[in-house]
């Protein structure tokens, strides 16, 4: 019912930047937050940062000054702009679409995208 499409990984050095970018679409009434989250290998899933749909923001202190998640509402889309990047920020992002509201059924739902990989060298 709903789809989350996730762009904008690959490989870049240390220092260097990417914008990853993630589309939702489908019957959806509403979302509350958005979203990213990573996974490094042999390591649990963390919060990378969130914003709601009102513009107030989350972020893990390792990114903090660092990283900067903007939201576009008309196009149901979240952006995460990644400056400074650090090798151990290499992972596997995904998109979060958190407490969403269907024009289909009634509840809060949530969704995860695909995963896009992002590695850092050093």
């Amino acid at each position: 019912q709903v789809q989350l499409v996730e762009s904008g990984g690959g490989l870049v050095q240390a220092g260097g930047s990417l914008r990853l970018s993630c589309a939702a679409s489908g019957s959806i009434f509403s979302i509350n937050q958005m979203g990213w989250y990573r996974q490094a290998p042999g390591k649990e899933r963390e919060l990378v940062a969130t914003i709601a749909s009102g513009g107030s923001t989350n972020y893990a202190d390792s990114v903090k000054g660092r990283f900067t998640i903007t939201r576009d509402n008309a196009k149901i889309t979240v952006y995460l702009q990644m400056n400074s990047l650090k090798p151990e920020d290499t992972a596997v992002y995904y998109c979060a679409a958190l407490g969403v509201v269907l024009r289909t059924t009634r509840g809060w739902y949530d969704y995860w995208g695909q995963g896009t990989q992002v590695t850092v060298s050093s």
